[in-house]
């Protein structure tokens, strides 16, 4: 018997059956935009061979004024039709079902030819829409309908209608954007004409045997937004208008609460798809937060949704599905939400891939071949870089011993995953052990290994990280100034504390020392930190009483040399939310300063290039998150006795403990070896 039966059940949509309860959610990857639909087709098929229930594709444009930007994919010819085609068929010949998202981004699109129920600018945006006419707007149906014709010529199973997060749709439902005097404003049941009509002339348009989902905005998570009878009044009428299933939103993209990153509780805004269960006769699927098939399995259980979402999940690994019903759970490489390479890419107009997975989008690129010679090989160091490169490289079939001075695998991720929030990297770190028993990879942990202990090996690789700068500040070997490593490991610490260094260590040490329970594993407390409420109680789910934190467990400084904005360096799409956090921790952030001396009573600044005004941050403790150096003295030792290394990872580039680059770096590696 399964261990997620409720999670690997069939689900009858009448005309036709989904495998099992599971949603590969829509996630725009750049994939489409790129051209090479054998490498779009690569990565879905991946997805479907993995035994995915359903896969929606990133958004594709219903027009020029809906691209999210300008050259967004679409299906506007017969050759877009086409090439979309090999994509469903790979799909289809891997025994899976695929759906293409429509997504008309309204005053989202990043282009002066965006458009919206009322001319108001998206604080995400730097382009003012054109407010829509009556033929306008019957365009936008017009191509909407269209789309859904076409990707139903392509082979798509089904399309999915983006109606939140605040997209074209969601804008005209809310009075925070929409601002009409006729019948597409005012009035709720005005407001919500749009969607009901786009859905009434896609299924006009394709069929009663062809899947539509509806993307509905359950809580908008911003000022303004819909109430909860408007939203079971919405999802009611898409039922009646032709919809198959009603998919969760959750958030607009401009809301400042996040929603997906790795400080969101697990399963987070599960309680609110659960409201609608029952409202609505169609199948509802449930998303955000979700990562892992226990806590699927535990949503479905509790009568939360009919199916469940995940998206980035299948970035991480495409076969999760099958992992799961063949019992091997513990070997699914896991989504620590951390947006690195995946939202922070799409926003930095990159192709998305995963931290804990290169490959993702890159099947055609990155390939694992077995080797026809294989080797014997060392590696030092069992941090990311390591572990990335001992595992791509047993796959392959090499013979690999790994070598680390610590005790257990994990390098700096062990220091990661103490920090509140960032609970995740401890699933990251089990991963790691259980794929390094499966591929039986030689560990010889506690060792410090030198150069005679490498000889007789075929090649050597060197991942020993990186060490702290010394920040050569006056008082810096007094008894109170500690490391981060030190802290992170338990040190004691005072109630006033100076942290030395704003990147993304300082942020991490700063959230550590204020922080007592992480509201991460306490989905009351993490909503009450965020203000997030029941729209039953409040419109768009925003509490009344405005984020309530839990006070600071100490006074923090957070300084830095440089006089730009504390934190610039942080994720593209995580930084704010790190920021925000520790302005409701009343956490002092400083730049521009010179580190004059450290003394017995705290830390002695002075500001800018004439060194004015010294005055003294009174601390208990400072703690130095000064920068890293490459840690290379074997890989010199080894250099110099003439044998040759590889040296990777942090050892190779020590910026800001890069997990992002040093996985990659020793994936690539292994593809080479």
């Amino acid at each position: 018997m399964t261990s997620y039966p409720k999670l690997l059940a069939p689900l009858d949509l009448g005309f036709t059956t989904l495998k099992n309860r599971v949603l590969m959610g829509s996630m725009h990857t750049g994939l489409e935009e790129a051209g090479d639909w054998n490498r779009v087709a690569a990565f879905y098929g991946a997805r479907a061979k993995g035994g995915v229930g359903l896969i929606v594709t990133g958004g594709m444009a219903p027009n020029k004024e809906g691209g999210v930007m300008p050259g967004a994919a679409g299906l506007f010819s017969d050759e877009d039709i086409a090439n979309h085609a090999i994509a469903t068929k790979r799909v289809h010949d891997e025994g899976g079902k695929i759906a293409m998202q429509i997504l008309h981004a309204g005053r989202y699109a990043f282009s002066p030819d965006c458009v919206a129920p009322s001319a108001i600018k998206s604080p995400i945006s730097m382009f003012k829409p054109k407010a829509l006419d009556e033929a306008g707007i019957q365009k936008q149906i017009a191509d909407i309908a269209m789309a859904a014709t076409r990707a139903q010529a392509a082979g798509y199973d089904g399309v999915e209608i983006m109606g939140s997060e605040g997209y074209f749709l969601n804008q005209f439902l809310v009075t925070h954007t929409n601002k009409r005097e006729d019948r597409w404003g005012g009035s709720y049941e005005n407001r919500m004409r749009l969607p009901l009509e786009v859905v009434r002339r896609v299924r006009q348009s394709v069929g009663r045997k062809f899947i539509i989902i509806y993307r509905l905005s359950m809580i908008d998570l911003i000022p303004n937004g819909s109430t909860w009878r408007e939203v079971v009044q919405l999802a009611r009428a898409i039922e009646m208008a032709g919809a198959t299933i009603i998919n969760t939103g959750i958030g607009w993209h401009e809301a400042r609460i996040p929603t997906i990153a790795t400080s969101v509780p697990r399963a987070a805004f599960t309680w609110v798809t659960q409201k609608l269960m029952g409202e609505v006769n169609i199948p509802i699927i449930t998303s955000n937060r979700i990562n892992i098939p226990e806590v699927a399995e535990e949503v479905l259980q509790n009568g939360a949704a009919d199916m469940v979402s995940m998206a980035r999940p299948f970035l991480a690994d495409p076969n999760f599905v099958a992992k799961a019903a063949a019992g091997q759970a513990a070997l699914i490489a896991p989504c620590i939400a951390c947006n690195q390479a995946c939202l922070d890419h799409t926003f930095s107009l990159k192709m998305s891939t995963c931290l804990v997975n290169p490959r993702a989008c890159y099947e055609t690129e990155l390939v694992l071949e077995p080797t026809g010679t294989p080797k014997n090989i060392a590696i030092v160091g069992a941090g990311p870089a390591g572990l990335a490169t001992a595992i791509a490289a047993a796959e392959r079939g090499h013979h690999v011993s790994l070598f680390d001075a610590a005790e257990e695998i994990g390098g700096q991720l062990n220091l990661a995953k103490q920090v509140p929030g960032k609970e995740e990297f401890k699933g990251l770190v089990a991963w790691y052990r259980a794929m390094l028993e499966t591929l039986d990879i030689k560990q010889h942990l506690g060792r410090r290994v030198g150069v005679d202990d490498l000889t007789g090996f075929d090649e050597v690789v060197i991942a020993t990280g990186a060490l702290p700068r010394d920040p050569e500040i006056k008082g810096q070997d007094l008894p109170h100034v500690l490391s981060y490593a030190d802290v992170l490991r338990g040190a004691d610490v005072g109630k006033r504390v100076a942290v030395i260094g704003a990147g993304g260590i300082g942020f991490d040490i700063a959230e550590y020392l204020v922080t007592g329970k992480s509201p991460t594993l306490d989905l009351a407390a993490w909503k009450a930190e965020w203000g997030v409420a029941d729209p039953e109680d409040a419109p768009g789910g925003l509490a009344d009483s405005g984020p309530q934190p839990e006070p600071p467990l100490r006074q923090v400084t957070l300084l830095q040399r440089k006089a730009s904005k504390l934190g610039k360096g942080l994720g593209k799409t995580t930084g704010w939310i790190h920021r925000a956090a520790l302005h409701m921790k009343d956490v002092a952030m400083i730049g521009g300063v010179n580190y004059e001396e450290i003394t017995a009573d705290g830390l002695m600044i002075s500001e800018g290039e004439a060194r004015e005004t010294p005055r003294l941050i009174k601390a208990d403790n400072i703690v130095l998150c000064a920068g890293q150096v490459p840690e290379r003295s074997l890989a010199d030792a080894l250099a110099a006795k003439g044998m040759g290394c590889h040296i990777i990872g942090g050892a190779d580039v020590a910026a800001e403990l890069d997990a992002k680059r040093a996985i990659l770096q020793g994936t690539k590696l292994a593809m080479e070896l």
